[in-house]
């Protein structure tokens, strides 16, 4: 049975959101970006009529407004873009249960069934296209092809609003002249390598000896290059399917610069509050805390650490992360901004070992608090009760990381 693979873009996805609950702006140059007066003011996405005038997502609002000066900003929404993600996936599983997304915005859909070609496929996805612009409301772009990797480079080869087939007899023809960093997982840092070996198009990478790349980029390299070649089985996961969490993370600029370990000691327990109650959401505990932090240079620094014993107590996350802060960061200030993680995770109700020799009761009432605390603001909300470290700075203290709250998945791409 011959494989028909979509890959669903939707074109600009938080800006024309945005349009959409605000018709006053439809027409206007719009972009959603971070917040100026807290410093986190990079363009996060733009709408088609930003980005005739060239502004880039990721460049910093006064780098946009001197090509447009009359942008259009406005703070990102993510519980509604996460609403309206749910709408396009309810309309993408009438077609298959085998949906399986790729961000809020994408989302690979498997249409293979038997008598169902390509063409079938084409078909399929321009219905899809055009009921997500009358039912929804936006526009989405769409890749067919055999495979999971084709289908997504064809939904980045025609924006806005249309539909791209990458026949299996026809790969070489249309992906190979691209530039390698189409290529789906061929990042920066891979791309400057390859460019130094005078690899600079997805057929140069497919055509190139396997042992050289497998020298200079090691299995992911041979990786990327079976992709170039049209080689990719991975399935589309079934829509009841939900991925291994490989790590909880977040990370944040605040309102000033950290200066001090008293700024460092307050917006690390704001961190580890933020994921220690993500992963108690999720039901995991962490034994690998990891720390990153960026200078004012915009040099950054990551180090991490592996504790005696799985965690998710906001107590013992902080705790770590500024030890390795006190260890190998202390001399470097001021910093703009700071991360911490947790991975090697395990379920929360794994058997861990107890330890006799700490204080096991203080670590059972620390439990028994957090998920109070965890009770409160999920009712109330996360401004209800703060901690103390986090109240010696007013402008920390306003801060939610819950919302920039990122889970890391563990990739399903098949090897």
């Amino acid at each position: 049975m011959e494989r028909v693979i979509l890959h669903v873009d939707a074109n600009s996805f938080y800006a024309s959101v945005e349009c959409l609950y605000t018709p006053s702006i439809r027409e206007k140059p719009v972009a959603v970006a971070g917040s100026t007066e807290e410093r986190h003011g990079i363009i996060l996405t733009k709408n088609q009529v930003a980005k005739k005038f060239g502004v880039s997502t990721g460049e910093a609002i006064w780098q946009a407004r001197q090509k447009c000066p009359d942008l259009v900003c406005v703070p990102p929404d993510y519980p509604l873009y996460i609403r309206f993600s749910a709408r396009m996936r309810k309309l993408y599983e009438q077609y298959s249960d085998r949906v399986e997304s790729f961000g809020l915005d994408e989302a690979w859909i498997d249409v293979s069934n038997p008598g169902v070609t390509i063409s079938e496929g084409e078909k399929i996805a321009h219905e899809i296209r055009e009921r997500v612009k009358s039912e929804l409301g936006i526009t989405v772009s769409v890749g067919v092809a055999d495979n999971k990797i084709h289908a997504k480079l064809g939904s980045d080869m025609k924006k806005p609003d249309a539909v791209t087939v990458i026949p299996p007899d026809r790969f070489r023809e249309i992906t190979w002249p691209l530039p390698v960093g189409d290529l789906l997982y061929v990042g920066p840092a891979t791309q400057r390598k390859l460019r130094l070996m005078n690899v600079l198009t997805i057929g140069d990478l497919a055509q190139v000896n396997p042992l050289l790349i497998a020298r200079k980029l090691g299995k992911n390299g041979l990786l990327v290059q079976a992709y170039a070649n049209g080689q990719d089985r991975s399935p589309v996961m079934p829509v009841d399917w939900r991925m291994a969490i490989k790590s909880v993370g977040n990370s944040t600029t605040p309102p000033h610069d950290l200066e001090t370990m008293d700024d460092v000691r307050c917006l690390c327990y704001l961190l580890a509050e933020s994921v220690s109650a993500r992963m108690r959401e999720e039901g995991l505990r962490g034994k690998c805390v990891s720390i990153s932090a960026r200078t004012t240079g915009l040099e950054t620094f990551s180090r991490q650490k592996t504790l005696p014993r799985p965690t998710n107590l906001t107590e013992e996350i902080a705790g770590a992360a500024l030890a390795l802060f006190e260890q190998h960061f202390r001399g470097k200030f001021p910093y703009r901004s700071m991360g911490i993680s947790c991975s090697a995770l395990c379920p929360e109700d794994n058997p861990i070992q107890l330890d006799f020799m700490g204080d096991e009761a203080h670590r059972m009432k620390c439990e028994q608090m957090e998920q109070a605390i965890d009770g409160l603001r999920r009712r109330f909300g996360h401004q209800v009760l703060q901690r103390c470290v986090v109240m010696t700075d007013r402008q920390f203290a306003d801060i939610n990381p819950v919302d920039d709250h990122t889970v890391h998945p563990v990739p399903f791409f098949a090897g």
